[in-house]
């Protein structure tokens, strides 16, 4: 079974509802950059060109939405979090990039934890 390597808070999948009511289908992607490069940015989905420098983390199924979100990566920062799990969540205030959320005075963040050694073995 592979790793699973995002989820979501229920507070990130109701904005995300909202956000996709709002828009139609989304992604987020994750930079190593400054500035907000540890904040996952929320684009509408194909808006932000993934390719091969970016890594796929595997698709968010929210809840009341038919079309699931994908959590790309750039593989560089991949490098520094491929032994972490990440949880996507949302707190007030506002984050400097394009990321969809930013009008509506909140904004996306990681939360992190190691994998365990169980979630780190190959399949049997």
């Amino acid at each position: 079974m592979p790793i699973r390597r995002a989820d979501l808070t229920a507070a990130a999948g109701r904005l995300l509802r909202e956000l996709a009511g709002e828009h139609g289908p989304l992604m987020f992607h994750q930079s190593g950059g400054c500035c907000d490069g540890s904040a996952p940015m929320c684009y509408l989905a194909g808006e932000f060109r993934t390719g091969l420098s970016d890594v796929h983390l595997g698709d968010l199924d929210v809840d009341g939405l038919d079309t699931p979100i994908p959590v790309w990566m750039s593989a560089a920062q991949f490098e520094y979090w491929k032994h972490t799990h990440l949880t996507i969540d949302v707190v007030p205030g506002r984050g400097g990039g394009f990321s969809l959320e930013a009008p509506k005075g909140v904004r996306f963040l990681i939360r992190s934890r190691v994998l365990t050694d169980d979630e780190l073995a190959p399949p049997a």
